[in-house]
């Protein structure tokens, strides 16, 4: 391939990217919470910043709710063992109720709402859901990572005598291993976000530990939403 081939595909790759909604959503997150680490919770242009971008993040995410509700009402996977579904579904119904308050919360925060009170007391009612479904997600990918280790184990076993990292089937499973250890890694670290805009722990979880963690998660959040580079045409 040509220079400007190359070029080409990348940019393809970025529009591609950056077309997604949640793409944008992330992003506009990672400033949000840069500007909460900056601002530290006093009043300014850091803090004024974070909110009018907090703000807009509402926007992408109307009408999101229906992912999570597809997904409670959808069939598990097959041979998933019934406390890992129950704890799934659990987080789906808790993210659901979530982004469905959220749209409340926008809509008081925009100015279209005028209780200022039942606003803020919506608010918090969204992000103990949005903490308890960090919770069930985290619970969910330690059970995960646990199957999906036994099951290589074995696998490796039966790989005894060959190379493994030549067998398809292991590559995956190690690929599927690294992500669903990621996915793990940020829900941990939206545990710690939730407590501190829930204000649980404000001695130990202040705004900028808050804003540095939840910075941390959206940079995983905009890696995961990374589309896949095109494979390379050989002749």
């Amino acid at each position: 391939m040509s220079a400007l081939d190359v070029t080409r595909a990348e940019l393809a790759l970025a529009v591609l990217y950056l077309n997604k909604a949640e793409t944008r959503d992330k992003l506009c997150r990672s400033i949000q919470y840069v500007s909460r680490f900056l601002s530290n919770g006093e009043p300014g242009t850091a803090q004024n910043v974070e909110k009018s971008v907090a703000l807009a993040r509402k926007v992408f995410r109307l009408f999101k709710f229906i992912n999570d509700l597809h997904a409670l009402i959808s069939p598990s996977a097959p041979g998933t063992p019934i406390p890992l579904i129950l704890l799934g579904k659990s987080k789906n119904a808790l993210l659901s109720t979530f982004l469905f308050l959220d749209q409340f919360v926008w809509l008081g925060r925009s100015g279209i709402y005028k209780n200022k009170e039942r606003t803020e007391l919506i608010g918090r009612i969204s992000l103990f859901c949005w903490l308890g479904s960090s919770i069930c997600s985290t619970l969910v990918e330690i059970g995960e990572i646990g199957r999906l280790s036994i099951s290589m184990k074995n696998l490796e076993k039966e790989l005894k005598n060959t190379n493994k990292y030549k067998n398809e089937q292991y590559k995956s499973k190690v690929q599927e291993s690294n992500e669903r250890s990621l996915a793990f890694v940020k829900a941990a670290l939206d545990i710690v976000v939730a407590v501190g805009l829930l204000k649980l722990t404000p001695n130990k979880v202040t705004p900028r530990v808050s804003g540095a963690v939840g910075f941390v998660s959206s940079l995983i959040s905009c890696y995961q939403l990374l589309p896949s580079p095109p494979k390379s045409k050989t002749t």
